[in-house]
Formats: C-alpha cells, structure tokens, sequence
C-alpha cells in the first residue's frame, strides 16, 4: 500500500518570450521541451522531476517549463489538430520528430505572442539535429499545414465559433478556418474533453456532480497556467516583512487574502490566511531569496486549507501519516509555535529524506521523522493529518501528465486505499481526537463518498467540518481539493 502524499511537481512561470541568445553550451527552451517529452513517453519519470534534471542546460528555464507543461496539458488536442489538418495520424508519424511537431503546434496555438517563423524554423532546426532530411522536411510540411488554417492566433472568445475555436484562457482563443471541435450542442461532454484535453469520463463526472457551469469553469481552470504562492514562515518571519523584502530585490509579489465560497451543507465559508503570498516575478522559486533561509515555503491556497482547518495546538501530539514530501508537516509545526509534539512519516522512506531536508531548511526543531515500518506500536495521537494519495484531478494545471494516465478504475482503487488509510488514523486516534482527511482530488469518490461510508460504519466518530474547493481562475487563483475533520467522541 502507497502512502506518499503528492507527488513534488516543479511550478510553473508564465510564459515568456526571451529573445536573447543563448550560450553555445546551453540549448534553447524548445530542444530541452523535446528532449523532456521524449523522456517522459519513455516513462522515465514525471514531467517535474525530468525538468529538474534538464532545466540547468538552459537560460530559458521559465520557457522550456511552460512548453513542456503546456504541450502535456494540451496533449490531446494537439495530437487532433496535427491529425485533422495535416492529415496525418499521430501514430504515423516517427518518434523522432513527434513531440517537435506537437511543441511547434503548442506554441502556434497556446502562444500567440511568438511569431509563426520563429516557431517553424526553430522545429525545423531541431529536427536537423536529430533526423534525417526526410523527416526534416516532414516537421516543415506538417507545421506548415497548420498556419495555414490560422485565422486569428488570438481572439475573444465571444467572438468566433464555438467549433473553430480552441480555448487559451478564460477570455481568450485560437481561431481556425475551419471546424476542430464537436458541436457542443450535441454533446458537451465531447466538446469539453476535445477543447480541454480531459479525458470524456472525467467531464461527464464533474456535468454530473457540479452541473454545466461549474463543470466549465473547472476545464478552464485545469488548463491555466497556475500561480505560485509562497506561505511565510511565521516561526521566522511575517508576511509583510517577507513581501517587503522580496519587493526590495525586484520581486514582483502580492499578499492573497479572499473567500473560498461554501457549496452546500455544513461547509462554512472561510477567509484564508492572509499570510500567503503571490510571486509575479518570472524567476525559478529556489532561486528568490530567503528561499535558503527558510522564510518561506511553495503552497497553493488549497493546499494550505486542511492544516488551517485542523488548527493544530501547541500542546497535542500529532501523527502525519503521509507527509512526503513535508510541505504540511512544516505547517503543522508552524501553526503549533514548533511546540507541539509531530511524528511524520511515509512509506516512501526515500521521500523521508526531502521532509528532513525541509525541517532543516525551515529551522523546525519539534517534528521527528520516523520510517513507516519503525512507528511506535500503541501511540495513541490527538490528532492525525491524512493527506492520501488521491487522483489529483484537482491539480490537473500543475499535474498535467494525469490527464493522460487516469480511468475510473485508478479512482475506485484509490477510494479503497483511502478507506484502509482512515481505518488505521482511526485505530491510533484519542478519545476527542482529530482526524484531519484531505486529497487534492474534486472526485466524490474520493471524497464525501468515503468519509459518509466512514461515518456510517463508526458511530463513535462526527464529522465536525467539511470543505470542497473546486479549482479556479479568479484573479487569485487557486488548485481543487476537499478536506474533512472529523472527531472522535
């Protein structure tokens, strides 16, 4: 059984264009983006942790990040519009030249800013370096094709045809001369999964549990390119000392303070912690300053709801049972004054290794950090933090490769490992303990399914608190989750 909380993904920047040029030594944004592609249809790792090891060859790290992250998320309706307009089926097309054509189509489309030349001679060039002239001429033609079914690179929305038109943003999009997309009066779920790249069962869950309007909203919020934040940490710092000082090294940011609305039921609404903070600046997070120092650590808004619900006390003991890679166990240590007593662990005990690496960085002195195997048999906790392994269909805009993995049968396993996870928090927890359950999935499957089958099956426990966040493009916008807190009578 896999405990291991979220898998670290690297964060995204906006997309910028950069023209200078870049050192003989150092390849270009679009070689490292094809480079990671290729990478990533071999399975040799996740799209964060492939791009780690290939950005340092490059000075566009922000660029080849939001290619690599973009022509992923955008997938499917790449491997569409090369197969429509070019006439030629992705499985025809040899590998080599592949993802060139599919980072050239991204950029076409998703990137409006860049000029159409540079695009297709810069895929040209690539493919130079890596096939023949045949194949060469091949990414030519193709790429060709294609720019000349552009209408409009970039175009309001309200203003063309819903089938011609791919979606950039909320407001914004590509515009072709001809039909791409299902007539959505036929099938929203069809036109939604095409313009989205989502897979159709996942669409026509969200229309079924959400309805049309929301379901939309969380398509474009899937495909957004999401903002950092950064949470202060306040054993160290406050946030305005840490905004003012990042303001004094040039680094564009803001302080996020708004509402996550309730939906329904018992969930209330609730104004996050204004301690988080909005890096704007187009720089690589490690690289801010007082980043080393342990001023600050990455965390979406939603992220940062379940320890913020819990609200740990200085007092209590507290088993985090799936901390990898620590971003919680830290908050929890935090919001506690670093006084309460936090075991964390994982059955991933190589990922142990990037919890310690962030009580250190941190300064957090009270958490100790135990392998799964070694838990001290009998413990009996205040409160257990239970962020389970989940689908992640919340998190789809940072997560993109998901999108291309996940079936229904992932979401039922996952629902099992789930209620066998709350099972054990349950066998460990004291008498008026807490149960902190989170997941960064908007499936019900994984969510209030699983903690109302819980609940039924343990009368001993309430649920005291409920919170669904769907994922949103709001001008502080923010991942998808749901965290329960339930009680022990």
């Amino acid at each position: 059984m896999r405990l291991s909380g979220a898998t670290p993904y690297k964060w995204e920047i906006p997309n910028i264009v950069i023209n200078r040029k870049i050192s003989p030594k150092l390849k270009t944004a679009r070689a490292i983006a094809v480079r990671a592609l290729n990478q990533l249809d071999k399975k040799l790792g996740y799209a964060g942790i492939i791009l780690d090891k290939l950005l340092p060859q490059t000075e566009e790290k922000q660029r080849a990040t939001d290619l690599v992250l973009g022509s992923i998320r955008n997938r499917p309706a790449l491997d569409m519009i090369i197969t429509k307009l070019a006439d030629c089926p992705i499985e025809r097309i040899p590998a080599k030249p592949l993802n060139i054509i599919r980072v050239g189509t991204y950029e076409l489309i998703y990137s409006p800013q860049t000029p159409e030349y540079s695009i297709v001679n810069e895929a040209v060039e690539n493919a130079k370096a890596v096939a023949g002239k045949k194949q060469t001429a091949f990414v030519n033609a193709v790429l060709r094709q294609i720019t000349r079914h552009l209408r409009n690179r970039q175009i309001p929305l309200s203003q063309a045809d819903t089938q011609k038109i791919i979606p950039q943003t909320f407001v914004t999009g590509c515009e072709f001369d001809t039909d791409i997309l299902p007539n959505p009066k036929d099938s929203l779920a069809d036109y939604l999964s095409a313009a989205f790249s989502l897979p159709n069962w996942l669409i026509k869950s969200w229309l079924n549990e959400y309805g049309k309007e929301s379901a939309r909203q969380i398509c474009f919020a899937c495909n957004r390119r999401p903002s950092i934040y950064i949470r202060p940490n306040i054993l160290k710092t406050t946030a305005q000392k840490l905004l003012e000082n990042l303001r004094t090294e040039n680094i564009d940011a803001e302080i996020a303070s708004f509402v996550i609305p309730a939906k329904a039921g018992i969930q209330k609404d609730r104004v996050t912690d204004d301690s988080m903070i909005r890096i704007k600046s187009p720089k690589a997070v490690t690289e801010l300053p007082y980043f080393d120092k342990g001023w600050f650590t990455i965390q979406d808004i939603t992220a940062a709801l379940p320890v913020q619900l819990l609200q740990p006390k200085p007092d209590w003991t507290i088993l985090d049972l799936c901390s990898a890679p620590g971003t919680k166990t830290t908050q929890l240590a935090e919001l506690s004054g670093d006084k309460a007593k936090i075991i964390a662990t994982d059955i991933d005990g190589k990922r142990l290794i990037k919890v310690k690496e962030n009580l250190a960085r941190l300064g957090v002195k009270n958490v100790t950090v135990v392998e799964y195997e070694k838990l001290p048999e009998n413990s009996k906790f205040d409160a257990v933090l239970l962020d389970v392994p989940c689908s992640n269909t919340g998190v789809l805009a940072k997560r993109p490769e998901v999108r291309l993995r996940i079936t229904p049968k992932t979401v039922t396993k996952l629902a099992k490992t789930q209620a066998e996870l709350l099972e054990y928090a349950a066998s460990v927890i004291k008498p008026k303990g807490k149960i902190c359950y989170s997941t960064c999935s908007i499936q019900r499957a994984e969510n209030g399914d699983v903690i109302k089958t819980f609940i039924k099956k343990h009368s001993g426990f309430s649920l005291e608190e409920e919170k669904m966040s769907l994922p949103s493009t709001e001008t502080f916008d923010f991942d998808g989750g749901y965290t329960a807190i339930l009680v022990k009578k």
